[in-house]
């Protein structure tokens, strides 16, 4: 990965208790948005990099196993397997709990390491199990357009995510909606940092 910090992401992590932009969606879904969210989001993508505990998952399409593309760490923090991470990363759970009402118990990573790297299609899976489950985002490193669109099709809607913006999906949002991050032709890397909860 090619990989340079920006002249304003480095220095110490702190995440921005300013209130979020929500934008209300169809059919009882919400998005909320906040550019450069966490100061300082250069020095956690550095140490994710360096320590996380990147993977590649495989997933069955049709008759063949296939690699998804991109790499991805996973932690419970509810045990202690969340020792380790950035402290600032623990903080910015505890301030999204305090603000949504939710105890975010999970925290996943997608490292998208270049432009080739992407995401189809999806609801998260909590929607299997909840009505309305809070879904928030962190974007480390170079922005990639998250899009969104309803379920079935339709105009999508773009977001440039990365550079520690915050981005919280809500209310339908996993149920009505759709979000992707498509490959492009050129792309620097890129972290999601995804807090959800499980009940």
């Amino acid at each position: 990965m090619v990989w340079q910090q920006s002249l304003f992401g480095a220095g110490s992590p702190e995440p921005d208790r300013a209130a979020t932009t929500r934008r209300e969606l169809a059919g009882g879904a919400w998005v909320d948005h906040a550019p450069s969210w966490l100061h300082g989001a250069d020095t956690v993508f550095d140490d994710l990099v360096a320590t996380a505990p990147w993977g590649q998952r495989h997933r069955r399409m049709y008759d063949d196993m296939v690699a998804e593309p991109r790499l991805t760490a996973w932690w419970n923090l509810r045990e202690s397997a969340a020792d380790g991470l950035p402290p600032v990363l623990l903080e910015t759970r505890d301030l999204l709990a305090h603000r949504y009402g939710e105890d975010f118990d999970s925290m996943g990573c997608n490292l998208y390491r270049d432009g080739r790297d992407s995401v189809a299609w999806h609801g998260d899976t909590v929607r299997k199990t909840m009505a309305q489950p809070i879904v928030a985002i962190l974007s480390l490193g170079e922005p990639r357009k998250l899009l969104l669109r309803p379920v079935g099709g339709g105009p999508s809607i773009r977001y440039h995510l990365g550079a520690g913006d915050l981005f919280v999906m809500g209310g339908t949002c996993q149920h009505t909606w759709q979000h992707s991050v498509p490959k492009v032709a050129s792309a620097g890397p890129r972290i999601s940092v995804t807090y959800r909860h499980s009940v």
